[in-house]
């Protein structure tokens, strides 16, 4: 398809101008596991979601997934929930390295799948099934710290599309498709749904994105289109994407009431953040949700 063919060439040469830059470490997905620490960020306070939250992370690279994960997981006193994420077209997880660790010391361990082609969903499927795996791994970093009980599903343009294809698996309590393709079926989904476009998306226009939210009438469902935002305002650094998109995983899979009053009730933060969202709509299901609860 002609959207696919566009997207292609940008996201293949970003990749790779990433790669080069990056540390030999972080570089290649390789058929042995690799494990690079990243820094210790800035705790952010408790509403500021776009800033580094309290967690150091590490990031390791493996054959089907990579991980990004908060660094002393094995220590911590807590089950850390999942996103699940699917690139663009022609993408890896190294394009999309700054959102994903961003979620990442926030608290939440992230698989992304290596996969450039992701639209079916089986590779974000199949990390779902490798973390359940390492959790009851008595040997693994991650035993016993992963909460499978609370997992989103979330990627970019044909990822994004992926997000609303794994939606439908019954282990996803979630879905955030960002600028998703048009290679989905809403109507299977039975979770809440944050969906982003951009408002000068010139690949996934806008449009496509309101017509999945339009379909979405049997699930509590957002639309929100991020002021001047193109296709590729999210690759690298995520800039207004990753506040937003951190406080709905932290509304919907750690229960925070702060990152639930973004969205829902009469005060709805983004409701009125007319600097960062030229258009944004909230259906019946979702006007009907308090704003004290996730």
């Amino acid at each position: 398809m002609l959207w696919r063919r566009n997207l292609f060439a940008p996201l293949a040469a970003l990749a790779l101008a990433l790669t080069a830059s990056a540390g030999a470490g972080t570089a290649a997905a390789a058929t042995d596991t690799t494990v690079v620490a990243a820094a210790s960020p800035a705790a952010s306070t408790a509403d500021d979601f776009g800033s580094p939250g309290p967690y150091a992370t590490a990031v390791e690279v493996g054959a089907v997934t990579t991980l990004y994960y908060p660094r002393d997981i094995a220590d911590s006193d807590r089950r850390h929930p999942v996103i699940v994420w699917g690139n663009g077209t022609g993408g890896v997880p190294l394009v999309y390295r700054d959102l994903l660790l961003h979620w990442a010391s926030q608290g939440f361990v992230v698989a992304a799948a290596n996969t450039p082609m992701s639209n079916l969903g089986i590779s974000m499927r199949a990390s779902i099934d490798m973390l359940t795996g390492r959790n009851a791994d008595r040997g693994s970093v991650f035993f016993d710290r992963v909460d499978l009980e609370h997992i989103g599903a979330s990627g970019h343009s044909q990822g994004g599309a992926a997000a609303i294809v794994v939606g439908s698996d019954p282990r996803i309590d979630t879905i955030l498709p960002i600028q998703p393709g048009p290679l989905a079926n809403i109507d299977a989904v039975r979770v809440p749904a944050l969906l982003l476009a951009g408002q000068r998306d010139s690949i996934v226009f806008p449009a496509l994105v309101k017509a999945f939210y339009n379909a979405a009438d049997h699930i509590p469902a957002l639309y929100g289109e991020v002021r001047g935002a193109d296709h590729f305002t999210v690759v690298g650094d995520p800039g207004p994407f990753a506040a937003p998109t951190t406080a709905w995983f932290r509304a919907q899979l750690m229960g925070d009431r702060t990152a639930g009053a973004q969205f829902f009730g009469p005060g709805c933060g983004i409701c009125t953040d007319t600097a960062t969202w030229s258009d944004v709509r909230r259906n019946s299901l979702a006007l009907s949700v308090p704003a004290a609860t996730p």
